[in-house]
C-alpha cells in the first residue's frame, strides 16, 4: 500500500483529528481495536528513547500511529513475518513527543477501531518540587493526612503518584501560598491501601505533558491494623550516660517486622524504619538517647503496622550537677505518720524526679519551686507505710530537655518503724513470761498443799 493510498484511506475512513481538545471519529472502523503501550512506561525521562507497541491481529497489513493535535498519521509501520504487532520508536523524548497517542491497523477486512489513548509524559524538564505530609506520614487507620506538593517556580499543576500503584496520577492545580506554589492532596479517612511510597511532579500551564523531576520519595505508613505490642527497656527507665542501652519489642501477634520510633520534642514520628528483629540495640548512651519511645509490629507481606506500644520514657542521667535530698522531719518515721523527701538545688532545674532503689516503675516527678534562688520540690508520703521503706535518690531536669537528668543526689535511706508489729511481739513475749511465772507459782502452791510433796522436797534438801 502506497503512502498516498494510506493517507487517503485514513482521511476518508478514520480521519482522527483534534476538535475542541477531544478525539473525533468521522467514520469508525469495524474491526476490534488494538492495544497500545510503551515499553518503559508512559513517563519517560527527558532525552530517553522509548518504543510504542501497537498490537492487533496477524491479518493486519499496516499499523498507523496518530498523535492528538495532528490530523495526519504520526507514523506508519508494516508488520514483518505475519506478526501481530509493530513498534514505533521515539529516539529522544522531548516536549514535542509528549502527548496522547492512538493506533489503528488495516487488514483485508477494513480498518480497526482506534486503540485506547496512551498518554506519554516527559519528565525532568524542571527542578524537583518538595513533598511533605501533615501532620505526619505515620497515620492511624481511620485518621487523616494531607500530602503537600510545592515549588517556588512551577505555576501550573502538581501530580501525585504512588509507586507501584495501578491508579493514574492525581492532578491538582497549584495555589500560591507562603511564597510558593503548592497543591494539597488530602487522604481522609486513611485506609490500609493508602500505605506506600509517593512522589510528586510539577508541570506548567503551557506544557501540561512536560513534567519536572520527581520529588524525593515520601512513605505513608498506616498504623492500627493489628494489636499493639509492648516495649521494654532498663528497669526504672533511668540510664546513666555512657552505659549500653537496648530496647525490646514484645508481641503475641506473630509479627516478623518491627519498627522503633522516638518522639522528637514530643511530636509525631516522621517515619517507620522496618527491621526483622524485635531487639533494638542503641549502643552507648549519650544525650541524644533521652526521649519517648514506641514500637510497632508488622508483616513483611503487608505494608501496614500495628497500633503503637505504650510509650517508654528513657531518662538519661549524669548530665548536670547533682541536687541534695533530705527528709522532713527525719529519715526515721513510724507507719501512719507523714514524711516529706525534699529535693533541692541551686541549679535552676524546672523539674525534680524521685527514684527508689529497686523500683521497676518510672520515678516520681514534680515541678520545681523557686524559693529565693533555691529550687526545690517536696515529695510527701502520707500516711507512711512499710512499703515506703528503702533507699531514695533525686534528680533535676530542665524543661527544654525533659528526658536529660542530672547526676543523682546522695542516697537517703528511709527507715519505717511498724509499732503495731513491734507491740504484738512485745505482748507475745510478755505473755510467754507470764505463763512461765504462773506455772512456777502453781507448782509452789501445790507443793505446800500436798505433805508427800513437802516430805519429798525436804528429803531432797537433806
Amino acid at each position: 500500500m502506497g503512502g498516498s493510498r494510506v493517507t487517503a484511506t485514513l482521511t476518508a475512513l478514520l480521519c482522527l483529528r483534534m476538535c475542541s481538545g477531544r478525539w473525533e471519529h468521522v467514520q469508525a472502523g469495524t474491526l476490534p481495536k488494538p492495544s497500545l503501550w510503551a515499553d518503559s512506561g508512559s513517563m519517560i525521562p527527558l532525552g530517553s528513547p522509548v518504543t510504542l507497541w501497537c498490537q492487533g491481529t496477524q491479518q493486519a497489513d499496516s499499523y498507523h500511529l496518530s498523535k492528538e493535535g495532528f490530523s495526519k498519521p504520526w507514523d506508519t509501520q508494516t508488520p514483518l513475518d505475519s506478526r501481530d504487532k509493530v513498534g514505533f520508536s521515539i529516539e529522544s523524548m522531548s516536549a514535542h513527543t509528549a502527548g496522547r497517542f492512538r493506533c489503528v491497523y488495516h487488514s483485508s477486512g477494513g480498518w480497526s477501531e482506534p486503540s485506547d489513548p496512551l498518554h506519554l509524559v516527559v519528565t525532568g524538564a524542571y527542578s524537583k518540587p518538595s513533598l511533605s505530609a501533615q501532620p505526619s506520614p505515620v497515620v492511624a487507620s481511620g485518621g487523616s493526612v494531607t500530602l503537600s506538593c510545592g515549588s517556588q517556580y512551577l505555576t501550573g499543576t502538581f501530580h501525585l503518584l504512588k509507586e507501584g500503584g495501578a491508579s493514574p496520577a492525581s492532578a491538582v492545580k497549584s495555589q500560591f501560598s507562603a511564597g510558593a506554589y503548592q497543591a494539597l492532596f488530602p487522604m481522609d479517612p486513611v485506609t490500609a491501601p493508602h500505605g506506600g511510597t509517593y512522589r510528586c511532579y510539577g508541570s506548567s500551564s503551557s506544557y501540561p505533558d512536560v513534567w519536572s523531576l520527581p520529588s524525593d520519595p515520601l512513605a505513608i505508613e498506616v498504623t492500627g491494623l493489628y494489636r499493639a505490642p509492648s516495649l521494654s527497656g532498663p528497669p526504672g527507665t533511668l540510664v546513666l550516660s555512657g552505659d549500653t542501652l537496648s530496647l525490646q519489642c514484645h508481641s503475641e501477634a506473630g509479627f516478623d517486622t518491627f519498627a522503633l520510633t522516638k518522639d522528637e520534642e514530643l511530636t509525631a514520628p516522621q517515619g517507620l524504619a522496618r527491621q526483622l528483629s524485635p531487639q533494638f540495640p542503641l549502643g552507648r548512651v549519650n544525650s541524644t538517647h533521652g526521649g519517648r519511645y514506641r514500637c510497632y509490629g508488622g508483616h513483611r507481606l503487608s505494608p501496614g503496622w500495628s497500633d503503637p506500644s505504650q510509650p517508654l520514657d528513657i531518662l538519661v542521667t549524669g548530665l548536670d550537677r547533682k541536687p541534695s535530698l533530705s527528709a522532713q522531719p527525719g529519715p526515721s518515721v513510724s507507719t501512719g505518720e507523714n514524711v516529706t523527701l525534699q529535693c533541692r538545688s541551686e541549679t535552676p532545674f524546672d523539674m525534680f524526679h524521685l527514684s527508689k532503689e529497686g523500683s521497676v516503675g518510672p520515678p516520681q516527678s514534680l515541678r520545681a519551686s523557686n524559693m529565693a534562688g533555691t529550687f526545690q520540690a517536696d515529695f510527701t508520703m502520707s500516711p507512711v507505710a512499710s512499703s515506703h521503706r528503702g533507699t531514695y535518690r533525686c534528680y533535676g531536669s530542665r524543661s527544654k530537655a525533659p528526658h536529660l537528668l542530672s547526676e543523682p543526689s546522695e542516697p537517703l535511706e528511709l527507715l519505717v518503724s511498724d509499732y503495731t508489729v513491734e507491740n504484738l511481739i512485745r505482748m507475745a513475749t510478755a505473755g510467754v513470761i507470764l505463763l512461765f511465772l504462773g506455772r512456777l507459782l502453781f507448782q509452789a502452791w501445790q507443793s505446800r498443799k500436798d505433805p508427800k510433796i513437802c516430805q519429798e522436797v525436804n528429803s531432797r534438801r537433806i
